[in-house]
């Protein structure tokens, strides 16, 4: 039984092949980034990739900038696995039911967080600012809050970044 390429969606010569050109690899310049995200004072956030932007249907991806000695309250991301790289300075993460345990990360560093995970985000620095890439498993808005008393105490800033606009749930 032959099949004609017509049943399979191939195209003929002369017909329009698939859109790829414009749905298909997105380069999205430095220049090019969106700011209009939620923001948190001591942070700066930037989309690159998400649904708005690209389409993309399982991932958020942006750069993050933490002033110098800025940090989170203690949150987590309910389901959502997140991957953070740093490109400039110095990255103190705590984690736990207390924040009891912590790692630091530099740059060329990669640092991931696995979904329900209790953490804090902290510059490390007093006085560099700190530059990440920021990559989530979902462009849906999770996060809680967590009422554990951080061993580094933050500001009183929920964390709200494009992925929770409203630092909650």
């Amino acid at each position: 039984m032959s099949h004609d390429h017509a049943d399979h969606g191939h195209s003929h010569e002369g017909e329009e092949g698939p859109a790829w050109k414009h749905d298909g690899v997105r380069v999205i310049g430095a220049n090019q980034l969106d700011a209009n995200t939620a923001q948190t004072p001591g942070m700066n956030r930037a989309a690159a990739i998400n649904f708005a932007r690209v389409g993309a249907q399982k991932l958020w991806a942006g750069t993050v900038t933490i002033h110098a000695d800025a940090k989170t309250g203690a949150h987590h991301h309910g389901h959502l696995e997140s991957v953070i790289y740093v490109v400039r300075g110095r990255a103190r993460m705590r984690w736990g039911e207390k924040l009891e345990f912590t790692a630091e990360a530099g740059p060329g560093d990669f640092i991931y967080v696995p979904p329900y995970v209790p953490h804090q985000e902290i510059n490390a620095s007093a006085t560099e600012t700190l530059e990440c890439v920021l990559c989530r498993s979902d462009g849906e808005a999770v996060a809680v809050n967590l009422d554990i008393e951080p061993v580094e105490k933050p500001e009183s800033v929920l964390w709200v970044d494009p992925t929770h606009p409203h630092g909650g749930v």
